[in-house]
């Protein structure tokens, strides 16, 4: 019956066009183009390189202009009209792949539906030139192309013959920046399967898009013919990570079709029959087994980060202190509720804050403070001032704090620990954070808050199994020992902050952090030695100290990253062109603040091993550094479901994705890469 439908309607198109063109009389002899004459479709053929290597793969694009008024049809028209038609002519073993179509737009005449071009759009096509061609060989490329193209009231068959003539030579590219908008417009595959059921004469399509997906204008155009009743209006609804489209429609077999999700932007989908749940059904569009997959992984994660240098002392130091002050259970659970609740507290609020501001465009992820050079001279203060309290150089007045109790303390230990943890993702934790910026923000929140549980588990471990307490060491003067082993750490943390700074803020930054350092030594060396002598504090030195580093990072106001220039550097565009010749890809994300990156990049990545395996098998590496937060690589990795770094992406040759590999690497790992 769909089929039929579609049919008739496209016979009472044709008789309205015939009956409209008697009644427009001159107009429509005014209307078709004189014989040599320019036609309503102004056409050319561009490659995106004239002189293309033997072998490679080279991009042709339909420049197609409508004159005003007049529209282009889609690969499937809709309820009218006929698809464009295609005749190659090519050099002696080339071949061409089917066209790239931009995504088009709707067009509703007398209740029929058309799917349209109204403005300029260029098809893309894949032209495959075979390998041993000699340089200088001639490559004519000849097409005669049949369409449509309609006003809305007239239609007229047009047809042209274009060319272009290509010589083989050494790939450069020509007009990127119109090829660029032209592969922007195409629309981008989903990875991830659809589906779709008929109830009831309605046609539900669930498809997977993350909740923090940008949306706009929603639309489905159906790339099956007779899939959808074309004119039935489409109601689409956000639901958790998924997009659910009511029509009608009476599919058979897989749909394949493209999502419109803003203005030229969509995405490939195709949706297979399957049950969809009803809007409101307790799956939420996203699945509990994933909440809690996202949820263990970031408590892993957060486990994990208890052995990086900044964390280790504090740890240390809190579960000493209760060594100290022996086993007394209330004050060794207090101790540890208080670390616990200052832990997920500070990354749930460090987690609803990059929802916050993702929700209004921006595309920071996970560390982003570190981003920012003001935030890292402050850390530069608080960590070296740290170091000085381990060195014996001053004690932190009430209420405790590094070493001392007291449930302000202890919050507040945690809340330190948590936000000097942060910079990187590690094993598990990746994935699960990455997972948590496309769930609903519930959700979201828990596996941020799994996070901070996982960082104070030992401690609370510690403060709640009497049996791990009384395995803790006896106070003596080892424990002061142990704090000036400890301090060792953390003069390392502050001196990898500066090298951070100095990346980040040049000179200027290098110098503002160890003014900073020299500054925050002398007002709590100075409160030290008031309470050497019985004396206070001082709590005129205290508020100096912290002022002292607010007002110093805030000299660096405005100071602007440059990169240096790097042939390896990271573009979409120089990993298309990667892709085009033919070449395999790794391409990895990393960040001078995060220590997981560096630790690949030593152990694994910058080897002579490494090096000598890609350049057997002619991998190109390309290197995306997101020290500075660049929103271009922030939205590049947060479309692979990553919070952060580091990334690592694998681009086999002819593979339609990229292979994700883990965020921990091994040098045989990457000397498999073919």
């Amino acid at each position: 019956m769909g089929r039929a439908r579609t049919a008739m309607r496209a016979l009472c198109c044709a008789i309205m066009t015939l009956f409209a063109a008697i009644a427009a009389g001159p107009a429509l002899a005014d209307a078709l183009p004189p014989a040599g004459g320019a036609p309503h479709l102004a056409m050319r053929l561009v490659a995106d390189t004239a002189a293309p290597r033997a072998g490679q793969v080279v991009t042709l694009a339909l420049d197609t202009r409508p004159e005003k008024g007049w529209h282009g049809y889609w690969r499937n028209t809709g309820d009218a009209g006929f698809a464009p038609s295609f005749d190659w002519t090519l050099p002696p073993g080339a071949r061409v792949d089917a066209p790239q179509w931009p995504v088009p737009t709707t067009l509703l005449v007398a209740g029929l539906m058309n799917y349209v071009y109204e403005g300029p759009y260029a098809p893309l096509v894949a032209l495959h030139f075979p390998a041993g061609l000699a340089p200088g060989t001639h490559l004519p490329v000849r097409l005669h192309t049949s369409y449509l193209v309609c006003t809305d009231t007239i239609c007229v068959p047009e047809q042209q013959d274009l060319s272009i003539d290509l010589t083989v030579g050494d790939g450069a590219p020509a007009d990127t920046a119109a090829f660029d908008r032209w592969r922007a417009a195409i629309p981008k595959p989903l990875d991830a399967p659809a589906a779709y059921q008929v109830q009831d004469g309605k046609l539900t399509i669930a498809v997977p898009l993350p909740a923090s997906a940008k949306l706009a204008d929603a639309y489905f155009f159906a790339g099956t013919p007779g899939s959808l009743t074309y004119a039935a209006p489409q109601t689409v609804t956000r639901e958790g990570d998924r997009l659910l489209i009511a029509t009608q429609g009476s599919p058979r077999g897989a749909i394949e079709g493209v999502l419109r999700i803003g203005k030229d932007l969509g995405l490939a989908v195709r949706a297979a029959p399957g049950a969809v749940a009803a809007t409101g059904s307790g799956g939420a569009g996203f699945g509990w087994a994933a909440v809690l997959a996202a949820f263990a992984g970031a408590v892993l994660g957060g486990l994990i980060l208890n052995v990086m240098p900044c964390v280790f002392p504090i740890l240390s130091l809190k579960a000493l202190h209760l060594a100290k002050g022996g086993a007394d259970e209330r004050e060794a659970r207090s101790d540890a509720l208080g670390y616990t609740l200052g832990a997920v507290l500070t990354c749930v609020a460090l987690g609803g804050l990059i929802l916050a501001l993702r929700a209004g465009g921006s595309a920071i992820g996970w560390a982003f403070q570190l981003q920012d050079p003001r935030v890292i001279v402050l850390l530069v203060a608080l960590t070296f001032a740290i170091a000085l309290n381990l060195l014996g150089r001053f004690e932190v007045p009430a209420p405790r704090f590094a070493t001392g109790g007291g449930a302000l303390g202890s919050v507040a230990t945690g809340a330190l620990a948590a936000f000097v943890a942060t910079p990187c993702t590690g094993p598990f934790m990746g994935a699960a954070l990455g997972a948590a910026l496309v769930l609903p923000w519930p959700a979201a929140l828990a596996v941020f808050g799994g996070l901070g549980l996982g960082l104070a588990l030992p401690f609370l471990a510690i403060g709640f199994v009497p049996a791990l307490r009384r395995r803790l060491p006896r106070p003596g003067m080892w424990m002061e020992r142990l704090r000036r082993i400890l301090a060792v750490p953390m003069l390392l943390t502050t001196l990898a902050l500066l090298w951070l700074l100095w990346r980040q803020a040049g000179s200027l930054g290098l110098v503002v952090g160890v003014v900073t350092m020299l500054a925050t030594a002398a007002l709590l060396i100075a409160g030290g030695r008031r309470q050497r002598r019985g004396q206070g504090f001082g709590w005129s030195l205290a508020v100096g100290a912290v002022g002292a580093s607010v007002v110093l990072a805030a000299a660096l106001t405005g100071t602007a990253i440059v990169k240096p220039a790097s042939a390896d550097a990271f573009s979409e565009a120089k990993l298309a062109q990667l892709r085009r010749e033919g070449r395999p890809v790794f391409a990895y994300f990393t960040a001078d603040w995060c220590l997981t990156c560096k630790v690949n990049e030593r152990a694994a990545i910058d080897t002579a091993a490494t090096r000598t395996a890609f350049a057997q098998h002619k991998v190109a590496v390309l290197v995306g550094d997101w020290t500075d937060g660049d929103p271009v690589l922030g939205r590049f990795i947060q479309a692979h479901y990553r919070a952060g770094v580091p990334l690592y992406l694998y681009y086999a040759p002819g593979a339609a994705t990229p292979q994700v590999l883990p965020q921990v690497l091994t040098p045989g790992m990457l000397a498999a890469l073919k």
